[in-house]
């Protein structure tokens, strides 16, 4: 049983910075692959970041050198430092635990132009 919890979304304009933190409880996050991901409306979830246990990243080429995610083990917490902010980056932002095996119920961003 894992619970996860997502803040720091909001509105911003565009050019902006958020800071997303995904905060787990019930189990340590430490030995598991966590990713962010998001939906807009109209459109399928996409991933947009992940990091190993051992801290290797990814992150989507629509994201690249503007997001950054990354973990704290000893915080149980994972964050995405959402940099240059743009309209498309408006969705619903989820964490996920292991692949997907839980979810967050994700926090809302919304980019204006």
């Amino acid at each position: 049983q894992v619970q996860l919890v997502e803040s720091g979304g909001g509105l911003v304009q565009a050019g902006g910075s958020l800071r997303l933190s995904c905060a787990a409880s019930g189990r340590t996050i430490s030995g598991y692959t966590m990713a962010w991901y998001r939906q807009a409306p109209g459109k399928q979830r996409e991933l947009v970041a992940r990091i190993t246990s051992g801290g290797i990243t990814t992150h989507a080429d629509s994201v690249k050198g503007r997001f950054t995610i990354s973990r704290d083990n000893a915080k149980n917490t994972v964050y995405l430092q959402m940099n240059n902010l743009k309209p498309e980056d408006t969705a619903v932002y989820r964490c996920a635990y292991d692949f997907g095996r839980y979810w967050g119920q994700g926090t809302q961003v919304t980019v204006s132009s």
